[in-house]
């Protein structure tokens, strides 16, 4: 019983379609290995939700955290996943996030623009996260 509620609530945290699935690996300690990208991911989601809370208290986050520029070189579940289309989403990210670290201005709309670009990734590849992404929009 215990080993099936670790398996679900692994597969509810991840979220992912199949291929994320080939990313999780049980082994007999009930632990998982996460590629990555997918850590990386989780990293990006903590701080795009420190940036809301600052954002929402009326500061300007700090600094761009460097590690995120390793989305060009992270290992992904599936390799053939870094593809034309992922270089250009993550560029755009990475863009966009910056733009938030260096704003003067419209800081909301450039973190929701940040987000926003997330999405878009996640609609072509992996869509179990969206609604969680979706969660550090300001409205």
């Amino acid at each position: 019983m215990k080993n099936s509620l670790h398996f679900i609530l692994l597969l509810l945290f991840l979220g992912c379609s199949s291929k994320k699935e080939k990313e999780v690996i049980i082994t007999t300690n009930n632990t998982y290995k996460q590629s990555e990208m997918a850590a990386l991911m989780l990293q990006m989601y903590a701080a795009n939700l420190e940036n809301k809370k600052l954002i929402l208290e009326g500061k300007t986050p700090a600094d761009f955290p460097d590690e995120f520029l390793n989305i060009h070189t992270a290992k992904l579940t599936d390799a053939s996943d870094r593809n034309a289309s992922f270089n250009s989403f993550s560029e755009y990210y990475l863009k966009t996030l910056a733009q938030v670290y260096t704003a003067k201005d419209s800081l909301k709309l450039k973190h929701n623009n940040a987000i926003n670009s997330c999405i878009a990734c996640h609609q072509t590849t992996c869509l179990g996260p969206i609604p969680k992404i979706k969660k550090l929009l300001i409205k």
